[in-house]
């Protein structure tokens, strides 16, 4: 019998669309690329905005003609970012270990879609709400960049929307306590060997946060 997840309606773009070899508007080029895209973000959000659509899971998910969007959250406040690790009782085997994830984020869904919103900043919104409970305000929310990893068959059939948010407390905390705890960490003792080794994370971390 085919999960829940499986049935879920997805956010999806025809890859041919994201990585069109003409480019269209992009003065780089467009094409495939390897790695977090910081430039022209805003061709490529408006040509996921004007060309979704919506999938079932279970037929996309390792389906490379087909882009599945993910916003992708980083947490800071001051010069901390926050981290969390699946325990013991998550329901997901697969996913406990003892490494430690940076990003908050998810698939975006038809729930998102809200009177003429941006869907992308409705979805990633929602994340972050289903996933954190946080006692602060959040100060700034950036997109910073776009990555697309070609190693291995799963993430070929994923891109990442990831923003940073900034926040004015250190009050932050995961909703699912018994499948998950967290922490904030200072940027100064995050090293590519302090969080999950998925290809993501280390992009994210060598592309962006080492830079910091």
């Amino acid at each position: 019998m085919p999960s829940n997840k499986d049935n879920e309606q997805i956010l999806v773009v025809k890859s041919d669309i994201i990585f069109s070899a003409k480019g269209g508007s992009d003065p780089f080029g467009g094409g495939k690329w390897q790695g977090l895209k910081t430039d022209n973000l805003d061709y490529y959000l408006d040509l996921i905005k004007n060309n979704y659509q919506f999938k079932r899971r279970g037929d996309v998910e390792n389906n490379p003609s087909f882009q599945q969007i993910i916003p992708y959250i980083l947490f800071s406040f001051e010069n901390k970012f926050f981290i969390y690790k699946y325990i013991k009782n998550a329901g997901e085997k697969r996913l406990i270990n003892n490494e430690y994830i940076l990003g908050i984020g998810g698939h975006i869904n038809k729930e998102d879609i809200n009177n003429g919103e941006d869907i992308l900043e409705v979805g990633a919104t929602r994340e972050w709400n289903e996933e954190i409970d946080f006692g602060g305000n959040l100060i700034s929310k950036k997109l910073v960049g776009i990555v697309n990893d070609e190693s291995r068959p799963v993430e070929q059939a994923h891109l990442g929307l990831v923003y940073h948010f900034k926040g004015d407390s250190p009050n932050i905390e995961v909703k699912e306590k018994d499948k998950m705890e967290g922490k904030l960490i200072d940027l100064s003792e995050l090293s590519e060997g302090t969080v999950s080794h998925s290809p993501w994370m280390k992009i994210i971390y060598n592309q962006y946060l080492s830079k910091k």
